[in-house]
Order: C-alpha cells, then structure tokens, then sequence
C-alpha cells in the first residue's frame, strides 16, 4: 500500500507539475486564433458595414498584431528555457521520464509558438500593405 500510495502522489505531483506546461501549449495557438478573428471582424466592419474608420482600424489591428508577437516571444523564449535543446536532442531520451515529457512539451510549446508567430505576420501582412477597403 505504501508503494502504491507513494507511487499515486508522485503522479499527481508529475502532473501538477506539467499542468502550466499544458496551459502554455494552447496559449499560442488560442492567442493567434483570437488574433485572426479580431482582424478579419473588425476589417469587415469597416469595409463592409462602414461602422469604423478604416484607417483607425488598420492602426489599432497592427498595435495588437505588435503586442502578440511580443507575446509570442516571451511564450517562445520560455518554452525554450523548458525545452533546453542544449542537453541533448529530445529524441535521444527515451526512458520516459518526467525530465523527458517536460522538455517534449518546452519542444512543442515552442514549434506552435514559432507557427502560430508566423500565422500572425501574415495576417497582419494585408494590415501593412494595403491602404483602404478598394
């Protein structure tokens, strides 16, 4: 009973450990898809509804576009530190431990925060290069 007992609050505290890293994991993706339709919306309500300013719009929807990339690089410079790719590739260990699956998941934390950057640059491309609705 003992070991089993131990064994289960090891467990838990494996994983109340990671559960910051598996908030992190989503925040990205969910902050760029929360990016995406507050742009497209709000373009859509000053070209098609007429009801904001376009030029007002255009600079408000690039100030937020700047915030989440600064964002995004906090998020990535974080999941770096986790990940740690300077200790040996992800891939070579393999025991499964908790150091393991907490650097997988710095690993991956990163690669969706680098998408999910790339995603916002060119959703905010139209932003930069074009002037008006026409």
């Amino acid at each position: 009973m003992t070991d089993q007992g131990h064994q289960t609050n090891q467990d838990r505290k494996e994983f109340s450990d990671e559960a910051g890293s598996l908030w992190r994991i989503a925040l990205a993706p969910s902050v760029w898809a929360g990016h995406f339709v507050l742009c497209y919306a709000s373009v859509s309500l000053a070209c098609v509804r007429g009801l904001l300013p376009i030029e007002a719009t255009r600079l408000s929807l690039i100030a937020v576009s700047v915030i989440v990339l600064v964002v995004f690089v906090w998020q990535g410079w974080r999941a770096w530190r986790q990940w740690a790719p300077e200790r040996g590739h992800p891939s070579a260990l393999s025991e499964g431990k908790a150091e393991d699956r907490h650097r997988f998941l710095g690993h991956a934390t990163f690669l969706l925060t680098l998408i999910s950057g790339i995603a916002t640059v060119y959703t905010t491309l139209p932003l930069l290069l074009l002037e008006g609705c026409r």
